[in-house]
């Protein structure tokens, strides 16, 4: 992988339904040190779950994941493998939409995403597939039943990532993302 990649967010998307994984698309959105004003991963602290087992369940602790970033080429990828038309991002939580970043999910964490509106993302990791993304993807593909065991496995490496914001800034659709890649 290149030090530095280019490309473009295609959709920016929030996800202001605490119950749900379901996102919607806006035009922009002005990013701030807690994330994305309206979506439910905003906030300086999230409890704590599944992904943090080593902590009892709803403990207040540092929120990493304020933003979930899926590429194009990777949701292309994924619906190749499932014999599937498409994977929209809404249906897995995710609050960008890039592309030209084709193995965006190998994208290493400390890495920085800069926006050309003006905000950074700093990368805290990469996003495993939950069974929340598989119910959603499920409602929206009810005639395929056998996909339900198949879709976090094909997704393992492919869900994108999670980042924090770096810097506040605007974060637009059509704005160039330059990823440039941690050395650690």
């Amino acid at each position: 992988m290149d030090n530095e990649i280019v490309g473009k967010v295609l959709n920016v998307l929030i996800c202001n339904d605490a119950d749900s994984i379901h996102s919607q698309a806006i035009d922009k959105v002005i990013a701030t040190f807690e994330g994305f004003p309206g979506d439910k991963h905003y906030g300086w602290t999230k409890p704590s779950d599944g992904r943090t087992k080593f902590y009892p369940r709803g403990t207040a602790i540092r929120n990493n994941r304020q933003i979930s970033i899926v590429s194009l080429e990777e949701l292309d990828e994924v619906s190749a493998a499932l014999d599937i038309d498409f994977i929209k991002p809404e249906w897995v939580g995710a609050n960008l939409l890039v592309a030209g970043i084709p193995e965006l999910t190998k994208v290493r964490p400390n890495s920085r995403m800069f926006f050309s509106s003006g905000a950074v993302l700093l990368v805290t990791s990469d996003n495993l597939p939950c069974g929340l993304m598989t119910d959603e993807i499920m409602k929206h593909i009810p005639n395929r039943p056998d996909l339900k065991e198949k879709i976090k496995p094909t997704s393992m490496t492919k869900r994108g990532l999670v980042a924090v914001v770096e810097l506040p800034g605007q974060i637009q659709k059509g704005d160039e993302v330059r990823v440039v890649i941690s050395r650690n």
